[in-house]
């Protein structure tokens, strides 16, 4: 026997022993399956391929793609409803709808992206916005430290509970602090001029934000809560439609989602090796922007 979704509510036992054994065989032969290479699948019956459904699972498309999965499978099953379930507690510590619930939460509010990295890329947004668009690097820089400085001196501060008085920061930790957005700088203008020589930005194009790495997990997050029966269909369907108007509120195109999922993948993980967690979004990016039945190039992102 040939068990299907094993362990799962809808299991299933089918025949496997001859003569069924021929016709397993053949189809094995064809190689229609996930190959867990990046692929661009798409359901045509059953997916959505239009629409605010699609548009969400579309800012998931980086992980899906690369795993060789349909893009517009809202019903991800992945390796099967076990595998994926010890994967979502092994790398995210979800083992219940609760936690798959505060998980998909923080994931949609952008609350996993690293506040350092929001602090140094709003800075430099805020100067191109100031003074009319690039901005050097130098300039990024000192601005950066001056910030931090005027902030270390403490005073009165607007926050969402009100005014709040900070204390005065030693210098030797702000110099810390300074030395570690400096350094931060100094890698996303690596990643970005990396980008630039692959196609992924254009020429003087950056990255405003990294919430797009957050969002493009959140629609994954999505598909892997029902994968696992920790959600159901429509919770599912509304953090995914959720994801998708987050991005297009921050970003402008599929592009610049792309470009940003890529930095904050890469700030995370990568550590300027631009290694396979760099090439390997590489190799999807310009599958996703180049392939004629792809999302990006047949949704609207905004």
């Amino acid at each position: 026997m040939i068990v299907i979704n094993p362990g799962s509510p809808c299991e299933a036992f089918l025949p496997a022993a001859p003569p069924h054994s021929h016709t397993w065989a053949q189809y094995s032969k064809r190689g229609d399956g996930p190959s867990d290479q990046p692929a661009l699948r798409t359901l045509r019956v059953g997916g959505p391929l239009h629409g605010p459904v699609a548009h969400g699972l579309a800012c998931g498309a980086h992980i899906i793609v690369h795993h060789g999965r349909p893009w517009n499978a809202l019903a991800y099953h992945g390796h099967g409803y076990r595998m994926e379930r010890r994967m979502l507690r092994k790398s995210w510590g979800v083992t219940s709808y609760r936690e798959w619930q505060a998980q998909l939460h923080a994931l949609l509010a952008t609350e996993g992206a690293n506040s350092v990295w929001e602090f140094a890329l709003g800075l430099r947004r805020a100067i191109a916005r100031d003074f009319g668009g690039h901005v050097e690097t130098g300039h990024w820089l000192d601005a950066a430290a001056r910030v931090l400085r005027a902030r270390a001196e403490g005073g009165t501060v607007l926050t969402p509970d009100g005014v709040t008085r900070t204390a005065p920061v030693p210098e030797a930790e702000t110099e810390a602090r300074i030395n570690r957005v400096q350094h931060l700088i100094g890698r996303i203008t690596r990643y970005e001029a990396r980008m630039r020589a692959d196609g992924i930005l254009g020429e003087g194009q950056y990255v405003t934000s990294a919430d797009a790495w957050d969002l493009g997990r959140a629609s994954c997050m999505a598909r892997w809560g029902l994968s696992t029966r920790h959600c159901e269909l429509p919770e599912a369907e509304a953090a995914v439609i959720e994801a998708g108007h987050r991005a297009a509120r921050c970003y402008q195109s599929w592009q610049d989602f792309s470009a940003a999922f890529i930095l904050g993948r890469c700030l995370h993980f990568d550590n300027d090796k631009f290694g396979s967690w760099y090439q390997d979004m590489v190799t999807v990016h310009r599958i996703l922007m180049s392939e004629p039945g792809s999302p990006w190039l047949n949704i609207p992102f905004r």
